[in-house]
């Protein structure tokens, strides 16, 4: 058994020197820093924002599940970091590319990918673009955007793909939570009250 775990972690290694090490490139050293700040909380906070205050009520509803859904993956990453309490990769391994300034020292699991996959989840299933009379539903890219997130925290030198793939499982489940619980009568409170706001303001 133990030795099943110590070849896990041992691919688990081998895997982030392959992205950090073994895909370096001018181009990625450019690029994944910019995508990784994309990810953060504060981001995704900031989209919720501009879909309350310029969504409309659907933009509302949304917001306010998508603000659910970043508090909870927040919270559930929070507390596994502090009982796994596993150092960042830079800590422990020699040789780290390291792209972006960390002050957290924990690493399991990735906070920015739990947000961006519960973000891509809530956002993606409630808009649809419609291309030509097609309508196509937003989570498909929204999903990509968010593993090339996940990608960007191992490539800068901070998570080992642990730590990535954990993240995604701990923000998909925190979203489908919200949408479970979230879609209610509570939201719509919400949201009437805060369009009725606006009205009484004309």
């Amino acid at each position: 058994m133990w030795d099943f775990i110590s070849l896990i972690l041992n691919q688990n290694i081998i895997l982030f020197y392959v992205i950090n090490h073994g895909l370096d490139n001018n181009f990625f050293d450019f690029i994944m820093p910019l995508i990784t700040n994309f990810g953060s909380i504060l981001a995704w906070i900031v989209v919720c924002a501009v879909l309350f205050i310029f969504g409309g009520e659907n933009g509302k509803k949304v917001a306010i599940l998508g603000l659910a859904a970043l508090f909870l993956s927040n919270v559930l990453v929070y507390l596994l970091k502090l009982i796994v309490a596993e150092p960042r990769p830079f800590l422990t391994l020699p040789h780290v590319d390291l792209l972006v300034s960390e002050n957290d020292i924990y690493s399991f699991p990735s906070s920015h990918t739990a947000s961006s996959f519960a973000l891509a989840i809530i956002i993606g299933l409630k808009y649809k673009l419609n291309f030509k009379g097609i309508n196509l539903r937003l989570i498909y890219p929204l999903l990509a955007f968010a593993g090339i997130v996940g990608f960007s925290r191992i490539y800068v030198g901070v998570h080992y793909p642990f730590d990535i793939l954990f993240g995604a499982l701990v923000g998909i489940l925190s979203a489908i939570l919200v949408l479970k619980v979230g879609n209610n009568v509570l939201v719509d409170k919400i949201v009437h009250v805060c369009v009725l706001d606006e009205l009484e303001r004309f």
